[in-house]
């Protein structure tokens, strides 16, 4: 089993030091993003998913690391231009930063993991000074492809060092769901420090350890997450590496984000924004280990409660099939044992995932038309966090007598 580790073995915390506990153990798993073909006779990469929280920091982590060589690569299939929710709400983003801190005289803005340029279209259409930074180079040709300036490497503190001797500092260094796949946070955060403006922001945005735990939404949790951020632990975080949680925004994108904004100690006063969200994660005792092992036994009661309901479809001869082939359906149908007997196969509109496996479980992979060609009768909506653009689209499989399956906060039929 490439990449296991034991069980048993201490793991200390990867900002702080300090001992992290485990509190939920996902099983073996495969790389999320890795669609094997049928005739792939090649060993897959496993590793084992275990979740713990730092008892110092508090800071939720995976308690092994996948190399990111494995994960970030030049097939990896992920395009955040795919769905008309991101591209909206990446527009408005955009245009944020040029309202507020893109004003100056020659504006500068570094995107990290800037994917397909789905942000950057919008800063470079306005004419401001950019560099998107993806290491994954099959996405990172398709936004160099519509004239953005990209670099094809990990951002850390050598690149940025070297960004900011060839371009000067940078105004605002941006991340959407980045930061909590980079284990090395430490290297991150000083490269920030060498590469911002005195009062430059760094500003991330990432699935929020708050709305996971009310969620129930354990699926966010897989490789390329190495990190369940909440507002204590990434003001502790800042403040380890001479920066302060300056403001925070609830965001409702992929199940439910934050997005938080560092600056240097004492460059700017914290919104009151940031004082409220630490005062409900205390009163909700988000970081507590009996919150987190009370989280453990929902995530075992869905995987019971899915599989059960998955069964008894396939004794009433009733054809179940799953949509989207999202990286964060590999952790339920590997924790859960959900394979081709269960479900048929998992319709996605990527043209990269179609025609090969899922992970690990090796449920085909087809194209968006085969949804309809027939309806089947049920459809397990791995995609959940854009329920509301896919049931909208949709309608004519409800029309059918088709209904969906959904797991999170609970297994439920609509």
């Amino acid at each position: 089993m490439p990449g296991a580790t034991d069980a048993t073995a201490p793991v200390s915390c990867r900002i702080c030091d300090g001992d992290v506990e485990e509190f939920l153990d996902l099983g073996r798993q495969p790389l999320s993003d890795r669609f094997p073909a049928p005739d792939d006779e090649g060993e897959e990469f496993f590793y084992r998913l275990g979740v713990g929280r730092c008892r110092t920091c508090t800071m939720v982590q995976l308690t092994e690391e996948v190399p990111r060589h494995l994960m970030f690569h030049e097939d990896y299939p992920y395009h955040s231009s795919g769905s008309s929710v991101m591209r909206e709400h990446f527009a408005k983003a955009a245009q944020r930063f040029l309202a507020t801190e893109l004003t100056g005289p020659d504006p500068f803005v570094v995107e990290v993991g800037c994917n397909d340029g789905i942000m950057l279209g919008t800063i470079q259409a306005a004419g401001v000074r950019h560099l998107g930074f993806e290491p994954s180079t099959g996405v990172a040709e398709v936004a160099r492809s519509k004239g953005m300036r990209i670099r094809t490497d990990f951002f850390e503190a050598a690149t940025a060092m070297e960004v900011r001797a060839a371009e000067g500092p940078a105004d605002v260094i941006y991340a959407a769901n980045t930061m909590c796949h980079i284990p090395y946070l430490e290297s991150v955060l000083k490269g920030a420090d060498a590469l911002l403006t005195p009062d430059g922001v760094f500003v991330f945005e990432d699935p929020y350890l708050g709305d996971i735990v009310a969620k129930n939404s354990f699926d966010q949790i897989y490789d390329e997450h190495f990190y369940l951020f909440s507002a204590g632990s990434v003001r502790a975080m800042a403040e380890r590496f001479g920066f302060e949680l300056v403001d925070v925004e609830r965001l409702p994108v992929h199940g439910g984000e934050v997005r938080y904004t560092l600056a240097r100690g004492g460059a700017r006063t914290p919104t009151a924004a940031v004082g409220r969200l630490l005062a409900d994660e205390r009163d909700r005792k988000v970081t507590d280990l009996a919150s987190l092992r009370a989280f453990t036994a929902d995530v075992h009661k869905i995987r019971d409660d899915l599989v059960a309901l998955l069964e008894r479809l396939r004794a009433e001869g009733r054809r179940v099939v799953g949509y989207g082939a999202t990286a964060k359906s590999a952790t339920v149908t590997n924790f859960c044992g959900i394979g081709p007997d269960l479900v048929s196969f998992v319709c996605d509109t990527t043209p990269s995932k179609q025609n090969r496996l899922t992970p690990g479980r090796h449920i085909p992979v087809r194209p968006a038309a085969a949804f309809s060609d027939p309806y089947p009768d049920y459809a397990l909506l791995f995609a959940w966090n854009h329920a509301e653009e896919i049931i909208a689209k949709e309608q004519e499989f409800q029309q059918s007598g088709g209904r969906w399956i959904r797991y999170v906060p609970e297994v439920h039929v609509t």
